[in-house]
């Protein structure tokens, strides 16, 4: 079982948006878990088989306690029965009381479609006639909430990572492929310039403001948050 599960439409997308969150969580003794949906295979720069290596070694730095692929096909994965009845398989597999997804909107189509995808999902796991092809029991995460990736979302609420930034950033570098790096002779895309790396910054410090905190990540959510203890959220 995995308490918090981030589930990502590419290799690198929790890294990038709630990488920080993940460890904070680890940090109260709470299990963390990523499933990626895609190898990332059609990105501009890198493979599928150094994307591979990225996440092994981002997954040590972040003390994850499972990672897996899914591999349902960069660019092209569907929101149709067989992909959703993998998502829902491991869901159960790993019966989590919170489930990160992708932003709701973003400039990668992937990320809003990988959020639709994984909140039906989420849903449908819940519905024990749903036959498992793995036989993993029916299970529904708590909530379900997306993290803001590279578009503005206004946030729903935001989530302190001051002391696990540079952390963060380490597990960002593992992707050596993906970002900057003055020795790489791929082609530029919009994350791999020095300027990218300043704009996480930026995001990250304006989250962070909004509660009064130097870094922060953000998250919306899709139904209210039950509260019981008003200091829990000060």
């Amino acid at each position: 079982m995995i308490d918090i599960l981030a589930i990502a439409a590419h290799p690198d997308d929790i890294e990038l948006a709630c990488s920080g969150t993940l460890l904070m969580q680890k940090r109260l003794g709470k299990t963390i878990g990523i499933v990626d949906l895609t190898r990332g295979e059609i990105g501009t720069r890198g493979s599928a088989e150094t994307r591979d290596l990225e996440a092994l070694e981002s997954s040590k730095i972040l003390n994850l306690d499972a990672r897996e692929n899914l591999d349902l096909g960069d660019g092209f994965f569907e929101e149709n029965q067989d992909n959703l009845l993998k998502i829902i398989s491991v869901i159960r597999k790993y019966k989590p009381s919170i489930l990160l997804a992708n932003a709701t909107m973003d400039r990668h189509p992937d990320h809003a479609r990988a959020s639709k995808i994984v909140e039906r999902a989420a849903f449908l796991a819940g519905l024990p006639k749903i036959i498992d092809p793995n036989k993993f029991q029916a299970h529904r995460p708590k909530a379900v909430f997306n993290y803001i990736q590279d578009r503005w979302i206004e946030p729903d609420f935001v989530v302190d990572i001051s002391s696990v930034y540079h952390t963060k950033l380490e597990a960002i570098f593992a992707f050596k492929t993906q970002f900057f790096n003055p020795k790489n002779t791929e082609p530029e895309t919009p994350i791999s310039g020095k300027d990218f790396i300043g704009y996480l910054e930026g995001r990250a410090r304006e989250f962070g403001r909004y509660a009064g905190v130097e870094f922060a990540e953000g998250f919306t959510k899709s139904k209210a948050l039950l509260i019981s203890d008003l200091h829990h959220i000060i």
